[in-house]
């Protein structure tokens, strides 16, 4: 049975990652919160309403409706100024070789990210084209680790969850994939992604004869 590819975008494609990092880190001080580096990794794959929330809550600190909205714009605003400066030399390791692979196998290929400017960066790194399916934070009512981010775009690539691997950098990612009933592969070590089925240091080390 033919397989379809769902990759998430940050920590697996490229690494924005930091662009969010330094954004939210931004904010937090304005609050009195020095965000860590452990806590940066507790948010990756986290939607923006829910890091915010996050972000409050370690600060201890609660804000109107009205200023919560407003700090997600101005956060977000901060993290497209370094966005705009982005090109192909950001994708990550092996990111290229691994995508020349897929359209050598004619393998179908969807996005399942959390981030809301993921066309934008695609656009960016020249990627946005070799995509079928595009599911970002704007497209899904739950987040990760809910699965509806994988399984809307198993969906709309027109396969079953069975028959989708994903590529997940993220704990909540993996744990998203696994509940859609998909085959996880991590992007990174088996000790922080202990659900995911196995794990590579990068796209470009993934093995084709499984598919």
């Amino acid at each position: 049975m033919k397989k379809a590819f769902i990759l998430d975008l940050d920590g697996v494609i490229c690494d924005t990652a930091v662009f969010h990092y330094e954004a939210w880190k931004r904010l937090a001080q304005e609050y009195h919160y020095q965000l860590t580096e452990s806590d940066n990794e507790e948010l990756k794959g986290v939607s923006r309403v829910d890091s915010l929330k996050f972000i409050l809550s370690r600060a201890n600190h609660s804000i109107s409706e009205e200023q919560f909205q407003l700090d997600l714009e101005r956060k977000n605003e901060w993290y497209l100024e370094k966005v705009a400066e982005m090109n192909d030399s950001y994708l990550l390791e092996g990111v290229k070789t691994f995508f020349q692979q897929c359209k050598l196998l004619n393998i179908p290929l969807g996005l399942g990210s959390a981030s809301k400017n993921a066309r934008l960066v695609l656009e960016k790194v020249g990627l946005l084209n070799e995509f079928q399916a595009i599911v970002d934070a704007s497209t899904v009512i739950q987040g990760k680790p809910h699965p509806e981010t994988f399984l809307k775009a198993a969906e709309l690539l027109g396969f079953e969850p069975e028959n989708c691997i994903v590529f997940e950098d993220s704990s909540s990612g993996i744990t998203a994939a696994k509940a859609a009933n998909m085959f996880a592969v991590g992007i990174g070590n088996q000790h922080d992604l202990p659900l995911a089925d196995y794990c590579i240091p990068n796209l470009g080390k993934f093995d084709f004869t499984q598919v």
